[in-house]
């Protein structure tokens, strides 16, 4: 092989691996996604909320794992209560924007059997994982999942949270009510929370 060609070679091959490399994250987030954002990780939301009449929702995963603060969490803890699953990591500018309206809304609903649960993701310093719910005064635990393993255990096909931030909501049976694949306002989380406090 000549010395012209040996450098054209490595650079297809690069171009193919990274090609690859694409291909597994956007299988990885689902159809409803839109791209990721330029050298960000973010991957984009499409801009849904998505809500399941209740006789057609599906039973969200009883995942369990490590916090950000290194204890063990359970969302079987949770059994009971309306669930708000969110997915989120420090780097990404429209999780630090919905950030203060989640902790709003999960410190004015703690006496009505609402929980608020995290998935810390793409994080791979707990460090600044913890800074972020420092800064937004979070008061909710989130698992740590900076590879997104747990973010997989959700089914092929079911309403999983396919983007950087996404939002479910599960009712009382745990099964998924609500997904937003989108930043959420104060106003969007307590319309998409209040008809699930109202269901008995």
């Amino acid at each position: 092989m000549s010395q012209t060609r040996a450098p054209r070679r490595r650079a297809v091959l690069v171009t193919a691996a990274l090609a690859a490399g694409v291909s597994v994250l956007t299988a990885c987030s689902g159809d409803d996604v839109g791209s990721s954002s330029g050298d960000t990780k973010i991957v984009q939301g499409t801009g849904k909320i998505t809500e399941v009449p209740e006789g057609e929702r599906q039973k969200a995963p009883n995942i369990s794992g490590k916090s950000v603060e290194g204890e063990q969490l359970r969302m079987s803890r949770y059994r009971g209560k309306i669930v708000v699953l969110n997915v989120w990591g420090s780097w990404c500018a429209p999780c630090r924007a919905e950030a203060p309206n989640l902790a709003k809304v999960a410190k004015d609903t703690e006496g009505e059997d609402v929980a608020f649960v995290g998935i810390n993701t793409r994080d791979l310093d707990r460090a600044n994982a913890k800074a972020f719910e420092r800064n937004y005064d979070v008061g909710y635990p989130s698992f740590f999942d900076p590879d997104g393993k747990l973010i997989l255990r959700f089914p092929k096909g079911s309403l999983s949270p396919q983007a950087i931030p996404s939002t479910l909501i599960l009712d009382r049976q745990g099964k998924i009510a609500v997904r937003a694949l989108k930043e959420l306002s104060e106003k969007e989380l307590r319309s998409a929370l209040d008809p699930l406090t109202a269901e008995k």
